[in-house]
């Protein structure tokens, strides 16, 4: 087949409005919104010729081009001295590519040498924001690869991708900000049961798991919020979604508990209803249930003692509040960035908002929401 020179595919990055650390649940819902700062993926063909060949991928986080090699569809390096060895980090990259590659191997399609550069304005000096840089790399890497190699997939076909490349590094994500990056926009989100997802993938392939039903997962656009605005505050601590998360998996006592049922029905409830909110534009019940998901995020950091809350976030949440608004942290907390809405039909003074909270050592973000994108 002939292709393209290039292909070039941006992918925005994600904030969580409601429903955290209960989306890893599968079927529990979630709402976010993406975001107008995006990860760029160019891949073009690395000159090595057709047919099965190396892979290069360079980044602008770091000053280096890595070469890697396919050996019975893994990708990996020779090491000095010790062989060939599969990738053990599995970055989001390559582990979308060899998903790209698994696909383009069951359709009998030859995977051809790429070169794959990334870009990504989801970070500052190296330093991330707390956007979604994981998932929107590899949505751009799935969406780049595969029409570099000619695939004509559907929204959801790259994003069922995008989650058995993620899911295989790491089963218990939510994956709610690939689909954040894939749809844009506002969007309701219920995550798949992952672990079922992979297995599915491991004794059928990828052709049969893209058409197969995914039990609990969901994703349905949604209005914006009507007479309020997004404001976001970074605390400047990077936070491990992955180490929290899985802090919370270590609680044994607390998973299955009568506590952890509490948490999942009382976040389902107030997600669902600032859902409701939203599709009926009442701006004052959703700034209700907004406050409301702070109150159940800091009912659970109190039992559980994960660190949501920092100083930082505690006093971005506080300042909104004082200002009329409503706030929490969006994501895992620890850090990262927390999220505002403020009521531009009332008194609530965004400038005196962004000048509190830069006291308060939380940096302002211009950052705004992300159009949606196209299904196809």
């Amino acid at each position: 087949m002939t292709r393209p020179p290039s292909v070039v595919r941006h992918a925005p990055g994600k904030l969580f409005v409601a429903g955290e650390y209960a989306v890893v649940e599968p079927g529990t819902p979630a709402i976010l919104v993406a975001v107008d700062r995006y990860v760029t993926v160019t891949v073009s063909g690395s000159g090595n010729g057709d047919g099965d060949g190396d892979v290069v991928i360079s980044s602008d986080l770091g000053p280096y081009r890595t070469h890697f090699q396919w050996r019975e569809g893994r990708l990996g390096r020779h090491g000095a001295g010790d062989g060939w060895s599969p990738h053990g980090a599995r970055s989001h990259v390559v582990s979308a590519t060899e998903t790209v590659g698994r696909l383009l191997t069951e359709r009998g399609l030859s995977v051809p040498a790429l070169s794959i550069s990334v870009s990504s304005a989801l970070h500052e000096g190296g330093t991330k924001f707390g956007l979604g840089s994981s998932g929107a790399v590899t949505v751009a890497t799935v969406e780049a690869v595969a029409s570099f190699c000619g695939l004509a997939l559907t929204a959801e076909d790259r994003f069922r991708l995008a989650v058995l490349a993620t899911a295989g590094i790491d089963a218990r994500a939510s994956c709610g900000d690939l689909a954040a990056s894939t749809w844009g926009g506002w969007i309701e989100y219920r995550s798949p049961d992952r672990a079922a997802v992979l297995d599915l993938a491991r004794r059928r392939g990828v052709e049969e798991t893209l058409r197969a039903p995914w039990p609990g997962f969901a994703v349905r656009r949604l209005p914006p919020p009507q007479g309020l605005s997004l404001e976001v505050g970074w605390t400047g601590k990077p936070a491990s979604t992955t180490s929290l998360v899985s802090g919370l998996d270590r609680r044994r006592a607390w998973r299955g508990s009568t506590s952890h049922q509490r948490f999942l029905e009382t976040t389902t409830d107030c997600v669902d209803t600032a859902i409701a909110a939203l599709r009926r534009g009442d701006r004052h019940d959703l700034l209700h249930r907004i406050r409301r998901a702070r109150q159940e995020l800091a009912r659970l950091d109190d039992e559980v003692g994960l660190g949501i809350f920092t100083t930082e976030l505690t006093a971005l949440c506080d300042v909104a509040e004082a200002e009329g608004g409503a706030a929490k942290p969006s994501g895992a907390g620890g850090g990262d960035c927390g999220i505002a809405l403020l009521d531009t039909e009332a008194s609530s003074d965004t400038a005196r908002l962004r000048e509190r909270w830069t006291e308060a050592g939380v940096r302002p973000l211009p950052i705004r929401p992300a159009m949606e994108r196209n299904e196809e």
